[in-house]
């Protein structure tokens, strides 16, 4: 396993053992503890998980959208075929509709909202976030409300961000990273002016919060050149660890690398700090599979390679039998499958990236992502997690 996963691992388990469970905005409740802290060495490992299966386009294409294109508008990912930004997305009728927890309630499609001005709270009033948001009214002065878009989720909230923003996350990521130009100054910076101490770029702008779908969970990054070498400290509010840490990580060692390539210096150290490490409660299972995987991998690796080979080949008689493909059986047995090929031929995923590219806004952001690909990476085997809006 990668480092990554060890002190992944660990945080998992902490999170089971001391987190405390509270509610949240979303109606699924979380288990959280208060803060943790990683730090990557890119000179020795690239971080990516292997104990289960990680979509590393997905990840390194949404870091593009925010940090080169500048972009908040979801259909950009859309044309490169990446949804993970759908259930934030403001509707065509600038409405951002908030859908019940999927099992929680039946769904009725005539139910109807109240649709909330987000405007309506005040950004010097420091009890704003205390107080429930006022009805938006339509140009007739009649209260909006809205129904579900969406057949077979019931709708529980609305808030109106207006035709402008349709189709996009508002006022947040790479809407900011547009608006101060953060790449062309951070860029210009690390050539022209490398012992400068304020290269801290912030997505947490309190003018654009309330027109922010979803205020950026990973807000401020700040940069230092030392050695030789770029790095970077990485700083979250609040984190998803199953969904959102696996890609925060792994697009940020990405960046590094690719503004340390346009810049002339090596990759150096990630400092990542998170403030309220949570899990939803309805990932458990999800997390258990995986911390099942890290102490098999253990359990594995403690024995000779022959008992490994027949372990190997029992396994695999055992997998052909299995009709159901889905069933918690089968995965099972094809991830410790996976684990013993990973013992045995043991590999490490390593990032490459172009070399010929020295200008940050030439690496290819379209589906093929020709400039950046990921070797040698093995996994084992997918965990679905349930996203809460």
């Amino acid at each position: 396993m990668t480092n990554f996963d060890v002190e992944y691992l660990k945080l998992l388990e902490k999170i089971l053992r001391n987190g405390v469970e509270v509610e949240n905005r979303t109606g699924v409740n979380t288990i959280k503890v208060s803060d943790h802290s990683f730090r990557f060495d890119l000179s020795k490992e690239f971080p990516m998980l292997m104990t289960k299966q990680f979509y590393y386009r997905l990840a390194v294409t949404e870091m593009l959208w925010i940090w080169q294109m500048g972009s908040n508008d979801v259909r950009d990912l859309h044309e490169r075929n990446v949804h993970i930004w759908d259930e934030w997305m403001v509707d065509e009728d600038g409405i951002y509709r908030i859908y019940e927890p999927a099992g929680t309630c039946e769904y009725d499609p005539d139910k109807e909202v109240i649709v909330l001005d987000p405007l309506s709270a005040s950004i010097k009033d420091p009890l704003a976030k205390m107080k429930p948001l006022e009805p938006k009214y339509d140009k007739n002065g009649k209260v909006m409300t809205a129904r579900s878009l969406i057949p077979g989720k019931t709708i529980k909230a609305a808030k109106y961000y207006g035709p402008e923003f349709a189709y996009s996350i508002g006022t947040a990521y790479g809407y900011l990273v547009n608006r101060y130009g953060y790449i062309d100054e951070l860029i210009w910076t690390i050539k022209n002016n490398p012992t400068d101490r304020r290269m801290v770029y912030s997505l947490w702008q309190n003018e654009f919060l309330r027109t922010a779908v979803l205020p950026s969970c990973v807000w401020s990054t700040e940069w230092n050149v030392f050695d030789g070498t770029l790095n970077l400290q990485v700083h979250q509010r609040s984190c998803d660890v199953p969904l959102g840490l696996p890609f925060n990580v792994t697009q940020y060692a990405v960046f590094l690398s690719m503004i340390a390539q346009v810049t002339n210096l090596k990759p150096g150290i990630i400092s990542y700090s998170i403030n309220e490490p949570h899990i939803y409660v309805n990932q458990i299972d999800g997390i258990k599979e995986q911390l099942r995987r890290g102490n098999t991998y253990e359990s594995f690796s403690r024995m000779a390679p022959s008992k490994l080979e027949a372990l190997k080949n029992d396994l695999e008689k055992k997998l052909s039998l299995i009709e159901d493909k889905e069933s918690d059986e089968y995965l099972k047995t094809d991830s410790d499958l996976r684990i013993i090929d990973i013992i045995l031929n043991p590999v490490k995923p390593e990032l490459w990236l172009d070399s010929s590219i020295d200008d940050f806004y030439k690496f290819d952001n379209s589906k093929e992502l020709k400039h950046v690909k990921v070797k040698n990476y093995k996994h084992m085997g997918k965990i679905s997690f349930p996203i809460s809006q």
